[in-house]
């Protein structure tokens, strides 16, 4: 089992905290707490020693009483400096809830605090869990210092959607669940204990560093909505914004994948690892696909494509005056994804997307899974308001394929931010690729 030093920094989530370390020990993980002075008006230190069998520290200056050593573990002969020793002894250093100035003191490293001090002497992998009002976590801000993070090699625990504390707010920005925490913290040790190359000697000599799992892979997603013109001015679109899209790009970018990006009609920013195209039209857009595919590992088909188009689109506007009504001659555009899956070679893995309203929505999922010979195809009902197109949370259901091309499983994705709905699509990727 592993040793996870908790920073908490101050919010109401910080209640979420004690339900983490009452988890993670159950798990028999040993727990050491860190606090911020400000999450101490939230939750006290006596709670998280009583859970955790260990003093609670909030200032680099104060002397800790187990010298730097977690449960089970013997404390060393000699008084250490306690905001170097913890952080040397862990396995993994979780900060959750991470507000928004915790968030902006690690991304520019300060040390003002026995947390961000931690952070800044931490040689193992470094998880941060954000979580404050949706206002606050949508700043520019705060989403560069995140990024600024990411960019770093620290893992961020995607915030979800839902109630936030101030009566009637609703929105991104709820601390991730105590248990999807733990996962988090299990996956990442998992993965930096299998990392090819590199101990795991606890310390200060350790090279510990979050896995980037994903290096070496070439990712293509496609985003956004495809526009067909109806004269010089008009066109038929839909309305997909690009998000799920970007979360998905972003996400891969992450996890230290190459990752191109062709992007139909985005009006949203693209971090700078990330390669991006613009494209205007069903056929711009299966042109930048059909060259970047051949030389992708992965593709997400996430961009909606029009399925139909004007046969004879005017170059000049058509004029309303004189005309009682208008028709329009359309004709099919080109099956870009089955075309693609078409051409696969051995070794690529693709998912494709699919925007169906109401109660077949998965049942019609399945035939498109099966007829366009995918890997998998991401499922989510643009009958509700409130996730799909143009908003910032999605629920999904990700239905996979056998290596025989058959139906295999389906795994449901609840409502969350497309940042964490990217997470679960990655991580059933991975699993496919596995």
């Amino acid at each position: 089992m592993a040793r996870i030093l908790l920073g908490v920094s101050g919010g109401i989530a910080a209640y979420k905290a004690l339900e983490f370390v009452r988890l993670a020990t159950g798990a028999g993980h040993a727990v050491r707490v860190v606090q911020t002075p400000a999450s101490r008006r939230f939750v006290g230190e006596t709670s998280f020693a009583a859970l955790t069998g260990a003093p609670v520290l909030v200032s680099e200056f104060e002397r800790d009483p187990a010298r730097g050593a977690f449960p089970g573990d013997p404390p060393p002969a000699h008084d250490p400096l306690s905001h170097l020793e913890l952080v040397a002894n862990a396995d993994l250093y979780l900060i959750a809830p991470a507000s928004a100035n915790t968030i902006a003191k690690l991304a520019h490293g300060f040390a003002e605090d026995l947390l961000s001090s931690c952070a800044l002497a931490a040689t193992c992998p470094v998880l941060v869990a954000p979580a404050m009002n949706n206002h606050m976590y949508e700043h520019a801000a705060t989403r560069a210092n995140v990024q600024t993070l990411r960019e770093r090699g620290v893992g961020i625990v995607e915030p979800g959607v839902g109630r936030l504390a101030s009566k009637g707010e609703h929105g991104v920005g709820r601390l991730a669940e105590p248990a999807q925490l733990l996962a988090e913290c299990e996956a990442t040790l998992a993965g930096a204990a299998a990392e090819p190359g590199e101990e795991r000697a606890r310390g200060n000599d350790a090279a510990h560093r979050p896995i980037r799992s994903w290096s070496g892979l070439k990712i293509l997603v496609t985003a956004g909505g495809t526009r067909e013109p109806v004269d010089s001015v008009r066109f038929l679109g839909n309305s997909s914004s690009g998000r799920m899209g970007l979360a998905l790009a972003e996400a891969a970018a992450a996890r230290g994948a190459d990752v191109t990006l062709i992007a139909a009609n985005v009006a949203l920013a693209t971090k700078a690892a990330i390669a991006r195209r613009d494209v205007v039209t069903a056929a711009e857009l299966q042109h930048a696909s059909e060259e970047e595919f051949p030389t992708s590992d992965v593709l997400l088909m996430a961009a909606a494509v029009a399925d139909f188009r004007p046969a004879t689109p005017r170059e000049d506007k058509i004029k309303k005056a004189g005309q009682a009504g208008l028709s329009l001659e359309l004709e099919a555009t080109a099956d870009v994804l089955a075309a693609l899956s078409a051409q696969r070679r051995a070794g690529q893995t693709l998912v494709g997307f699919a925007a169906e309203h109401g109660e077949r929505a998965v049942e019609l999922g399945r035939e498109k899974l099966l007829a366009k010979g995918l890997d998998a195809i991401v499922v989510n009902d643009i009958s509700r308001a409130d996730i799909g197109f143009d908003v910032d949370a999605n629920e999904v259901t990700i239905l996979t394929a056998n290596a025989n091309g058959s139906a295999n499983g389906a795994i449901e994705v609840g409502r969350a931010a497309k940042s964490q709905v990217a997470e679960a699509i990655l991580d059933a990727v991975a699993a496919l690729r596995a």
